[in-house]
Protein backbone atom coordinates (compact mmCIF):
# COMPACT_ATOMS: atom_id res chain seq x y z
CA UNK A 1 0.00 0.00 0.00
CA UNK A 2 1.42 3.05 -1.05
CA UNK A 3 1.81 5.67 1.64
CA UNK A 4 3.93 9.12 2.05
CA UNK A 5 7.14 6.88 3.40
CA UNK A 6 7.65 5.28 0.10
CA UNK A 7 7.27 8.63 -1.99
CA UNK A 8 9.34 10.08 1.04
CA UNK A 9 11.59 6.84 0.32
CA UNK A 10 12.05 7.72 -3.50
CA UNK A 11 12.65 11.27 -3.42
CA UNK A 12 15.59 10.73 -0.46
CA UNK A 13 16.72 8.22 -2.79
CA UNK A 14 16.91 10.73 -5.87
CA UNK A 15 18.46 13.39 -3.39
CA UNK A 16 22.13 11.28 -2.94
CA UNK A 17 22.64 11.11 -6.84
CA UNK A 18 25.81 13.12 -7.39
CA UNK A 19 25.17 16.82 -8.11
CA UNK A 20 21.17 16.03 -8.11
CA UNK A 21 19.16 19.35 -6.90
CA UNK A 22 15.76 19.49 -5.81
CA UNK A 23 13.45 22.27 -8.01
CA UNK A 24 10.04 23.17 -8.57
CA UNK A 25 9.81 24.62 -11.75
CA UNK A 26 6.16 23.45 -12.20
CA UNK A 27 4.88 25.14 -8.50
CA UNK A 28 4.85 23.49 -5.45
CA UNK A 29 2.70 20.74 -6.54
CA UNK A 30 5.56 18.90 -8.45
CA UNK A 31 9.28 18.16 -7.01
CA UNK A 32 11.69 18.16 -9.93
CA UNK A 33 14.85 16.21 -9.91
CA UNK A 34 17.85 17.30 -11.99
CA UNK A 35 21.98 17.30 -12.24
CA UNK A 36 23.30 19.93 -14.25
CA UNK A 37 19.86 21.41 -15.26
CA UNK A 38 18.13 18.15 -17.01
CA UNK A 39 15.32 16.43 -14.92
CA UNK A 40 15.71 12.61 -14.39
CA UNK A 41 12.91 12.65 -11.86
CA UNK A 42 9.77 14.12 -11.13
CA UNK A 43 7.27 13.63 -8.29
CA UNK A 44 3.87 15.18 -7.73
CA UNK A 45 2.98 15.77 -4.40
CA UNK A 46 -0.29 15.61 -2.72
CA UNK A 47 -1.46 13.66 -5.92
CA UNK A 48 -3.13 10.48 -5.63
CA UNK A 49 -2.09 7.97 -6.09
CA UNK A 50 1.58 8.40 -5.37
CA UNK A 51 3.41 8.43 -7.98
CA UNK A 52 6.76 8.94 -9.80
CA UNK A 53 7.97 9.52 -13.65
CA UNK A 54 11.37 8.57 -14.58
CA UNK A 55 13.52 8.81 -17.83
CA UNK A 56 13.83 4.98 -19.14
CA UNK A 57 15.34 3.65 -22.53
CA UNK A 58 12.40 3.18 -24.71
CA UNK A 59 12.83 -0.74 -25.59
CA UNK A 60 12.94 -0.77 -21.19
CA UNK A 61 10.04 1.54 -21.08
CA UNK A 62 7.76 -0.80 -22.83
CA UNK A 63 9.06 -3.91 -21.78
CA UNK A 64 8.09 -2.74 -17.96
CA UNK A 65 4.46 -1.53 -19.01
CA UNK A 66 4.02 -5.18 -19.62
CA UNK A 67 5.26 -6.61 -17.00
CA UNK A 68 3.70 -4.01 -14.22
CA UNK A 69 0.11 -2.12 -14.40
CA UNK A 70 1.67 0.03 -12.18
CA UNK A 71 4.15 1.28 -15.06
CA UNK A 72 2.70 3.88 -17.55
CA UNK A 73 3.79 5.93 -20.19
CA UNK A 74 5.15 8.96 -18.22
CA UNK A 75 2.02 11.57 -17.44
CA UNK A 76 2.43 15.04 -19.76
CA UNK A 77 5.48 13.87 -20.92
CA UNK A 78 7.47 12.20 -23.82
CA UNK A 79 5.71 8.86 -23.83
CA UNK A 80 8.85 7.58 -25.49
CA UNK A 81 11.36 8.26 -23.39
CA UNK A 82 9.28 8.80 -19.36
CA UNK A 83 7.62 5.82 -17.28
CA UNK A 84 4.86 7.24 -14.68
CA UNK A 85 5.27 4.26 -11.63
CA UNK A 86 2.27 4.77 -8.98
CA UNK A 87 3.98 3.88 -6.05
CA UNK A 88 1.18 1.13 -4.80
CA UNK A 89 3.92 -1.29 -4.02
CA UNK A 90 3.69 -3.37 -7.20
CA UNK A 91 6.72 -2.54 -8.13
CA UNK A 92 9.25 -4.12 -6.00
CA UNK A 93 10.92 -1.79 -4.00
CA UNK A 94 14.28 -2.75 -5.54
CA UNK A 95 13.25 -2.77 -9.13
CA UNK A 96 12.53 1.02 -8.22
CA UNK A 97 15.83 1.89 -6.95
CA UNK A 98 17.08 0.60 -9.95
CA UNK A 99 14.56 2.70 -12.31
CA UNK A 100 16.04 5.44 -10.30
CA UNK A 101 19.76 4.81 -11.31
CA UNK A 102 18.72 4.39 -14.48
CA UNK A 103 16.75 7.27 -15.16
CA UNK A 104 19.73 9.03 -13.69
CA UNK A 105 22.33 7.24 -15.56
CA UNK A 106 20.94 8.22 -18.46
CA UNK A 107 20.91 12.15 -17.99
CA UNK A 108 24.47 12.11 -16.96
CA UNK A 109 25.43 9.48 -20.08
CA UNK A 110 24.34 12.89 -22.28
CA UNK A 111 26.23 15.60 -20.39
CA UNK A 112 29.19 16.53 -21.23
CA UNK A 113 32.53 15.10 -20.21
CA UNK A 114 33.20 18.41 -18.06
CA UNK A 115 29.96 18.07 -16.60
CA UNK A 116 30.35 14.59 -15.80
CA UNK A 117 33.81 15.29 -14.06
CA UNK A 118 32.29 17.64 -11.94
CA UNK A 119 30.34 15.03 -10.55
CA UNK A 120 32.85 12.68 -9.46
CA UNK A 121 34.86 13.64 -6.61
Amino acid sequence: MADDSQRDRVMAECLTKPGSVEDYPFGDEVAVFKVAGKMFALVPLGASPESISLKCDPDLAVDLRGRYDAITPGYHLNKRHWNSVTLDGTVPEEELLELIDHSYDLVVARLTKAQRSELLP
